[in-house]
């Protein structure tokens, strides 16, 4: 089978035909020239539209994707047409876009790649350059852009997450509809104005079909949603209220320790007990359920602590709303009692939170930020993987590239 055959096979060429191959000296690149055919239209690479030809430019090379390990380019004698809208301007050709030196299935190529490996392994993998790598998916991610489909919505996820030194915040906004996982929006800053560009971007009748909206207690975040959603169901879920308990504890243990070493008093009983407090207890190991149970026979202020972190897991576990209010109002004024400033300072948030906090089990229990936070790991995989993203927007490409769930265009042969 000859490498005509082949091209012919994976990637036709209407109004263009393969007219010859030529070998460089070491036998490693393949170049493959094209001619137009005799009847081919000529058209505008602006309108589309047919024109005659006004003249013929210098030959250009295009990448396209390797055949055995073999660099593949394309060569082509590009003319211009004399278009009766646009004037003079150079035709419109089928494999690549503009003054792109890459061909569109390098591009889809080298993109599907790039989802799996470093954006330098690919690079290195392929015999190419970062940038045509960086080119490539920055092209695919724009067209997923501009043909993905935002209409069904119905629960949303927002979070921020840090992504550089020097307190430098995303907004990220996620769709996290049974079956459907995605990453709909990235912003600069955590700051109120970030997330009302989101919504203004979604649209207001989207808006108005949100049903589920998941986020953390950042007050900047609660008051757009209160003024853009009112008809959703603002989430706070038990992940983000349990970590502020945590916090909590392991700041009352911590007082502890200080304290008992200005008393004078011997600090082995406390010692290595951070996370025999903070874990759940079917998550401890051996060694550190030992190490419970013998602090646990102490009157201490941390055995306190923990012992009101163990009966608010109750909270969790109850199916109507209206008990399980019932029991965060008694678990409330119990720890209010408990004279542990952090905790009390803890119940004072839940009551400020406690109509969001509700709306858990009025959604009974089907969305979390578990689900956000999973996707934060993800998205920390993509930045670790790359060791680092220079640009914001590089890194904002990278994540839709990722986790957006872009369409991609389509390919007459699948290159893998």
């Amino acid at each position: 089978m000859r490498v005509e055959t082949l091209l012919n096979h994976c990637y036709p060429l209407k109004s263009f035909v393969y007219s010859a191959f030529q070998w460089n000296e070491d036998k490693s690149t393949l170049i493959a020239d094209i001619i137009p055919r005799k009847n081919g239209l000529v058209r505008c690479s602006a309108c589309v539209i047919t024109a005659p030809v006004y003249d013929k430019l210098e030959q250009r090379r295009f990448d396209f994707v390797p055949l055995w390990n073999i660099r593949v380019y394309f060569r082509y004698t590009m003319r211009r047409v004399n278009c009766p809208e646009h004037g003079v301007r150079v035709e419109r050709i089928p494999w690549a876009d503009g003054k792109s030196h890459l061909t569109k299935p390098y591009q889809l190529f080298l993109a599907q790649w790039a989802r799996k490996l470093s954006w330098k392994e690919v690079a290195e993998s392929f015999g190419t350059t970062w940038d045509n790598v960086y080119r490539s998916v920055k092209t695919i991610v724009a067209y997923g852009m501009k043909h993905r489909k935002l209409d069904g919505i119905t629960a949303i996820g927002i979070d921020e997450l840090q992504y550089a030194k020097g307190h430098q915040y995303l907004t990220l906004v996620y769709q996290i509809d049974a079956g459907v996982r995605r990453l709909l929006f990235v912003g600069r800053e955590r700051k109120a104005r970030t997330l009302l560009r989101f919504f203004m971007d979604l649209g207001r009748e989207r808006c108005a079909q949100l049903q589920f909206i998941c986020t953390d207690m950042w007050r900047p975040y609660l008051k757009v949603i209160a003024k853009k959603a009112p008809n959703a169901l603002n989430i706070l879920d038990r992940f983000h209220i349990v970590q502020h308990l945590g916090k909590a504890i392991d700041k009352i243990r911590a007082s502890e320790v200080r304290q008992r070493a200005s008393e004078g008093y011997d600090n082995e009983v406390l010692k290595h007990t951070k996370y025999c407090f903070l874990k759940n207890e079917e998550n401890l190991t051996d060694a550190q359920r030992t190490k419970l149970s013998d602090v646990l026979q102490y009157d201490l202020k941390s055995v306190r602590a923990y012992l009101l972190k163990e009966s608010f897991r109750l909270f969790w576990e109850y199916k109507s709303p209206y008990w399980a209010e019932w029991y965060l109002n008694k678990w409330c004024a119990r720890a209010m009692r408990s004279r542990l400033e952090p905790i009390k300072a803890f119940v004072r948030t839940l009551r400020r939170h406690q109509p969001l906090i509700m709306n858990w089990f009025k959604a009974q229990k089907l969305y979390s930020s578990g689900i956000v936070e999973g996707m934060n790991r993800k998205i920390n995989l993509v930045t670790r993987k790359s060791y680092g993203f220079r640009s914001y927007e590089v890194l904002k490409i990278a994540l839709f590239h990722t986790m957006g769930e872009l369409p991609e265009p389509e390919s007459t042969h699948r290159f893998c």
